[in-house]
């Protein structure tokens, strides 16, 4: 897999308790870059709301339109000052807390089956990729109960699909403020994570390659 690749890059709106999130500015970063490793690369974005309808709507939508190799997605962990690389889906969701559609799930699991399913090796590359620009990029087994751990399950569900993308990945990122600057001296700041977003998506990028 070596020419025509295909990438699509997600984000989120803001939900209850997060007025800015700041995926997709970063998204449309990242979809701005020209870099000779992505001169056969094309690249599509996504900003969902923060809604498990949307999701379950929009994902097999842009699976079938775009039919990306790979699926790079950001959402904010509000209360996380590093980046999170997660490596897992748990099955679970959050009965207390309603979408920003007002919907509130009356399950705790989103399907019948294992508890958790892994993105798979390639993360921890990813992870790697993020810590060489000097970011503080940590592994994440949970990636909560909330329509981020719920985009995580659809996506590897996706990707174990022969017609899906063949990898995909999940980052959780800081707030910000809207400006891009850090909400806490000597925080993480929109370039910072444009930075981490970058190597990851070259990363993400070689290991296509590889397949």
């Amino acid at each position: 897999m070596s020419k025509g690749l295909r990438i699509l890059i997600t984000g989120f709106g803001p939900f209850p308790g997060a007025p800015f999130n700041p995926t997709p500015p970063l998204v449309e970063r990242l979809a701005k870059l020209r870099r000779p490793a992505l001169s056969d690369v094309t690249i599509t974005t996504h900003i969902f709301d923060v809604a498990y309808a949307t999701v379950d709507l929009e994902l097999p939508q842009l699976l079938a339109t775009h039919r990306p190799h790979a699926l790079l997605m950001f959402g904010l962990a509000a209360r996380t000052p590093w980046l999170r690389i997660e490596t897992r889906a748990r099955n679970a969701i959050t009965t207390i807390w309603p979408d920003r559609r007002g919907a509130r799930v009356r399950k705790g699991s989103i399907a019948g089956t294992a508890n958790a399913r892994a993105f798979g090796p390639h993360v921890f590359r990813l992870l790697r990729a993020a810590r060489l620009t000097g970011i503080d990029a940590r592994a994440s087994r949970d990636a909560g109960s909330y329509v981020c751990n719920y985009l995580c399950w659809r996506a590897i569900e996706a990707a174990d699909h022969q017609t899906g993308p063949r990898l995909a990945a999940f980052i959780h990122v800081p707030p910000l403020r809207r400006d891009g600057s850090a909400r806490v001296p000597g925080g993480m700041t929109l370039e910072h994570l444009a930075d981490a977003g970058e190597a990851i998506l070259l990363e993400l990028v070689k290991e296509l390659r590889r397949a």
